[in-house]
């Protein structure tokens, strides 16, 4: 699998939008889904959550879909490699929400709710703070 950035993925990610818009879709009916855990590494998802910001300056909704990913279970890994349990990153989907929703990401899909509110809430609060 060839290395792919998230530059790479913004601009394919704006191709998209245009040929989708040329197709006759009304733009304003167009959600973003960056794709992560498709097709990439857990450096190439790490990378795409570091560019999120630029994938919302597409101009459309931007749907972070992160929760529990593999990529995930990647960083939270024990010391032999091992990584826990899908149900086991939820803290780990929290913070991915947050930093999400700091850089301007319309939604978040996960499967604990409750504490990615919580942690959205919080980046919210400081977000209007400064």
């Amino acid at each position: 699998m060839r290395a792919r950035s998230w530059r790479e993925v913004v601009a394919e990610l704006g191709a998209r939008v245009a040929a989708v818009v040329a197709g006759g879709i009304p733009l304003e009916r167009l959600v973003i889904d960056p794709g992560l855990g498709f097709a990439k590494r857990a450096e190439h998802d790490l990378s795409l959550v570091a560019g999120l910001g630029e994938v919302c300056s597409l101009g459309r909704p931007v749907l972070v879909a992160g929760s529990r990913k593999r990529f995930l279970g990647h960083i939270l890994a024990d010391a032999d490699g091992t990584p826990p349990p899908a149900h086991g990153r939820d803290a780990a989907t929290a913070a991915l929400s947050a930093i999400a929703a700091y850089q301007g990401s319309w939604a978040v899909r996960v499967h604990d709710p409750r504490a990615t509110a919580d942690a959205v809430r919080v980046v919210r609060a400081i977000t209007a703070a400064g």
